[in-house]
């Protein structure tokens, strides 16, 4: 059985949201960072940076969100969550998956903290050229690879309801609120969003 370690109100939304569009059981095991319960040693054998989210599976164990959705795409492809390997959408999909947390998530701290970084330096340019980028993608739509829903939507999606809709961070987009709308019309979206808010 799949085990999700999870706690509300937190970055487990994205893990929560991929498992239900995934249609595969699992198991939700509560992980409450408000009591400090992602220190525990048995959970540090799970995920040693002690957060969540997090996921088991047999002898297999890893944490960061986007991991976990590129783990789960390739372990159950029946899931239909990710393009084959052969397939030569295979390179975009990637990119796009792993661009929330190595772009949309370092430009959200970015304008968080007012922290000047050249771009010449900062992996992700500016948080400018994140969103510029990130707009441009999702024009095309209806999902970042166009047609076809994937887990990669599952991150952008994710990160863009955090900084966008949520937090309001990031000025809204014509783009962004057509995309996000079609995230929050999906049924497991609905559903991810009513377990997380505890």
């Amino acid at each position: 059985m799949i085990k999700l370690y999870w706690s509300p109100r937190s970055r487990s939304f994205t893990t929560l949201w991929l498992m239900e569009e995934s249609g595969l059981p699992y198991e939700r095991v509560l992980t409450d960072i408000s009591t400090g319960a992602q220190k525990a040693p048995d959970y540090l054998k799970i995920n040693p940076m002690g957060k969540v989210p997090a996921l088991s599976d047999g002898d297999a164990a890893l944490g960061e969100a986007a991991a976990i959705c590129a783990y789960i795409a390739d372990r159950y492809p029946e899931t239909k969550l990710a393009p084959d390997v052969t397939d030569p959408r295979r390179a975009r999909y990637l990119q796009w998956l792993f661009f929330s947390p190595g772009c949309i998530e370092p430009a959200i701290i970015q304008i968080f903290t007012k922290i000047e970084i050249p771009t010449s330096t900062a992996a992700w340019g500016s948080a400018t050229q994140v969103f510029d980028v990130l707009e441009a993608a999702l024009a095309k739509g209806p999902w970042i690879l166009g047609e076809e829903f994937s887990a990669a939507d599952i991150t952008i999606g994710s990160g863009l309801n955090f900084a966008v809709r949520r937090f309001k961070m990031v000025p809204s987009r014509p783009a962004f609120d057509a995309y996000l709308a079609r995230c929050l019309a999906r049924p497991a979206f609905q559903r991810a969003e009513t377990i997380a808010a505890g």
